[in-house]
């Protein structure tokens, strides 16, 4: 409670600062109302987004009518994202809405799905309403291009899968295209780079997709955010996704109403668009920062290389690799969404299950140092700028390091051991006093540990409790640690 008093009123003095000029243009109680204002405004964020400050972890799923042609089309395999098979091989709407007709996927199980998401560990899921190829994949009033009514299918899954995510207590939400539509007349299409095929030149390939973006946003994207918030109980995230240069900040702003008018709680992702609609920022797609940094933030990331379900990737991340990269966004301050791509028929990759498992396994032992937990209050064992090495911006090389990692809660630190030392590990300017240390997989082993005046020196008796991480939990004397 202490730490998410001293978040908001940091929230809150940044704000306030920015008023300051203000006050010399207009009158003091009109300052007092627009401060008032700003105040009412972060307290009502930090509200809808403490679950998800908790939570850490949550479950991605890309899936559509892409899974069908899964990365090939007339008997080509384009490169890239499976997702993104209508836009990379130009196929025509007709051809495209042909793949409704074929969708059945008849293999479908909410309940495994949500299971799976609670076996990995997952607090939140977050799923495909509609994508960039326009298909909608709830039942929609607002566009007939939908699971419901254009496939033999004939389901809502979305209904099956918020049903199933209720009864095992994750948090439910949508993801939603709201620029990009390339399906609907006026709907936005990336601009991609012209390289030397022709096909390339023009955004639009179908004479079917010309129109005005305005009637577009106003007739589907706004009608089909207010059915996914109004038809599905209650929605913890809308997923917003590439603005580009249309979603303006008066376009954002009207999503943003719409959201918080149907679903106070609800958040809004960090790619709205606009200005300072977002309750959170979210990284580039499998970005984690190189050091930690303030603020609500989140990195979407794959199991292999797509996000939809492609037939022919096979580069599957390894457990261990998942395991570090999720301590790693968290002793950042960030949260870590998990995407998996279901095939055609409805079912996860088993090589997708089997990796979140063991996830979740080592979750289940280590989880107190994952849920709730603050960020490091190190900073050393991120890694170091080189001297001499520089990126193709210019900027010296992030070199990291992957021995370690820590995160917080009042009153503990837990070290996160990912090489097990060959001698003492030190934990550089740790002033508090320690209390006792001990491991969260073997509490009854003996974890000794030395304070100096640099810092404090754990012994760490071989050999390692645990095959991916060992954490240590280091009670202090100091309720709140400050992160740097």
């Amino acid at each position: 409670m202490e730490l998410k008093k001293t978040l908001i009123a940091a929230a809150v003095l940044a704000t306030l600062a920015t008023l300051g000029p203000a006050a010399e243009r207009m009158g003091k109680t009109d300052v007092r109302v627009q401060r008032h204002e700003a105040v009412a405004s972060l307290h009502e964020r930090e509200s809808r987004i403490a679950w998800w400050r908790e939570s850490k972890f949550g479950m991605f799923i890309h899936w559509g009518i892409y899974s069908l042609p899964a990365g090939e089309w007339n008997g080509r395999s384009y490169p890239g994202i499976g997702e993104w098979i209508m836009y990379k091989a130009r196929i025509p709407l007709a051809d495209y809405e042909q793949l409704a007709r074929q969708f059945n996927p008849v293999k479908f199980d909410a309940e495994a799905w949500a299971q799976l998401a609670q076996d990995a560990g997952m607090k939140y899921l977050v799923i495909t309403s509609k994508h960039h190829d326009g298909f909608a994949m709830f039942g929609s009033k607002a566009d007939a291009f939908n699971i419901v009514d254009a496939t033999p299918f004939r389901r809502d899954p979305m209904k099956e899968l918020a049903t199933a995510c209720a009864k095992r207590g994750i948090r439910f939400g949508f993801y939603y295209s709201q620029a990009q539509d390339w399906h609907s007349p006026g709907g936005a299409i990336w601009e991609g780079p012209h390289e030397t095929d022709p096909v390339w030149k023009q955004p639009q390939w179908d004479p079917r997709q010309e129109g005005s973006f305005e009637t577009y946003f106003n007739s589907k994207a706004i009608p089909q955010v207010r059915e996914i918030l109004s038809n599905y109980g209650p929605i913890s995230i809308v997923w917003f996704d590439t603005p580009l240069d249309v979603m303006n900040a008066e376009r954002a702003a009207r999503l943003e109403k719409v959201v918080h008018e149907l679903q106070p709680g609800c958040l809004v992702s960090g790619r709205l668009g606009g200005t300072s609609q977002s309750d959170y920022d979210s990284e580039g797609d499998n970005v984690i920062p190189d050091l930690a940094r303030a603020g609500a933030w989140e990195t979407p990331a794959t199991l292999n290389d797509t996000w939809g379900f492609k037939k022919d990737d096979h580069n599957w991340k390894k457990p261990e690799d998942l395991t570090f990269k999720l301590v790693d966004i968290v002793s950042k301050g960030g949260n870590y969404l998990l995407n998996v791509g279901p095939d055609g028929d409805g079912v996860i990759p088993q090589p997708s299950q089997d990796m979140l498992r063991v996830v979740g396994r080592w979750l289940k032992v280590n989880g107190e140092a994952i849920y709730g937990a603050g960020r490091s209050p190190f900073g050393e064992e991120f890694g170091a700028f080189s001297k001499t090495q520089k990126g193709d911006d210019g900027k010296p090389l992030f070199k990291p390091s992957m021995a370690w990692r820590c995160t917080t809660k009042p009153g503990r630190i837990y070290i996160h051991v990912f090489q097990w030392p060959a001698g003492p590990l030190a934990l550089p300017g740790l002033k508090h006093k320690v209390l006792k240390a001990a491991f969260l997989a073997d509490p009854e082993r003996t974890v000794s540990f030395k304070q100096t005046a640099s810092g404090v020196v754990v012994s760490l008796p071989g050999p390692a409790p645990d095959p991916i991480a060992s954490v240590v939990r280091i009670d202090i004397s100091n309720d709140i640690l400050k992160s740097k």
